[in-house]
């Protein structure tokens, strides 16, 4: 009986064992978003609801910020990836913030300034006297001084209005604004499914130098010296993601609003059908930068003097966590 329980006991011992070289602890992982869920972050919840970052012994929490920026949080290492845009990024690297674009997210830049059809808004010139609805960024204004200024308008002509979070379609509809800088994947979309006519100027195709990423994936340069293999394995999760969205939209939407079901479903499906085409758009592969694009928009924040020194790209962006480098 004592030789069947020690064999026993030998049996179960070496059992636990190899279930636990089966099933090593997962490394825990937090993404910042940069806003409220939303079809710009399709791949990153497929690439949870697909197993693909358990695939990769990664265990992801996708957070929405609650103090602080997603840039602030990963610099600090509270979050290891988040959600950004190049501008941020380039701002960051100003200051000393050593946080790095991972991949691009959209290969262009898919926002611009929409009106509605009846204020006859259909290029800068037509700025004058009208009234823009905004965050009170500067930025915010001398892109509208630069694009009024190609067109040969007068920016001292130009009105702008803090709405902040405000409806577009309702500050527009009451009178208190008449255009807006939205995203034509969501609120273009949305505009359409209400049955509303929009004016819209596309800021990427109006003027080059506006054709920046955004959004962007980050990290901290830390992140990369100290564990390079989890940034690996983390976008390796999220190279998948992507591809399925942008292979499988529809069913990519179903996982969205599973993750989100506070957003309207018929809003996240065409959306979701707008960015398929989007995501990679005429690059090689998913999330690839280019460094004319980082180049030439840092140069005109200089130039503006949004930031006093130039910034050397080269250390706000990198390709080597995709596959399409290897």
């Amino acid at each position: 009986m004592k030789k069947y329980c020690h064999r026993l006991m030998i049996i179960i011992g070496v059992c636990i064992l190899l279930s636990g070289c089966g099933n090593p602890e997962k490394s825990k992982v937090t993404v910042v978003l940069d806003w409220t869920p939303n079809t710009n972050h399709t791949g990153l919840y497929v690439a949870v609801n697909e197993g693909y970052f358990e695939q990769e012994g990664l265990h992801v929490e996708i957070i929405q910020h609650q103090e602080g920026t997603a840039e602030q949080l990963v610099s600090a290492g509270s979050a290891q990836f988040g959600i950004s845009y190049q501008e941020n990024v380039t701002f960051a690297r100003a200051e000393g913030i050593p946080i790095i674009s991972l991949a691009a997210v959209i290969q262009h830049n898919t926002s611009g300034f929409a009106s509605l059809q009846e204020k006859g808004i259909v290029s800068a010139k037509d700025f004058e006297n009208k009234k823009y609805g905004g965050w009170g960024s500067p930025i915010e204004e001398a892109t509208l001084r630069y694009l009024m200024e190609q067109e040969g308008a007068d920016p001292e002509k130009m009105q702008i209005v803090t709405t902040g979070d405000a409806d577009f379609f309702q500050a527009s509809s009451t009178g208190e604004i008449d255009y807006a800088w939205i995203f034509e994947g969501w609120a273009g979309i949305e505009a359409r499914l209400k049955g509303m006519e929009l004016n819209y100027i596309d800021l990427g195709k109006v003027a080059e130098v506006f054709d920046y990423y955004t959004p962007v994936i980050i990290t901290s340069e830390n992140q990369i010296h100290e564990n390079r293999g989890l940034v690996e394995k983390f976008m390796r999760a999220v190279e998948k993601g992507y591809q399925f969205a942008i292979e499988n939209p529809d069913a990519a939407a179903e996982v969205l609003m599973e993750h989100a079901p506070e957003l309207d479903r018929e809003l996240v499906v065409e959306s979701q059908r707008y960015l398929a085409d989007k995501y990679q758009d005429d690059a090689p592969y998913w999330g690839m930068q280019k460094k004319e694009v980082w180049e030439r928009y840092m140069n005109w924040l200089f130039d503006n003097t949004f930031i006093t020194e130039k910034v050397d790209v080269s250390k706000a962006y990198t390709n080597e966590f995709l596959s399409g480098e290897e």
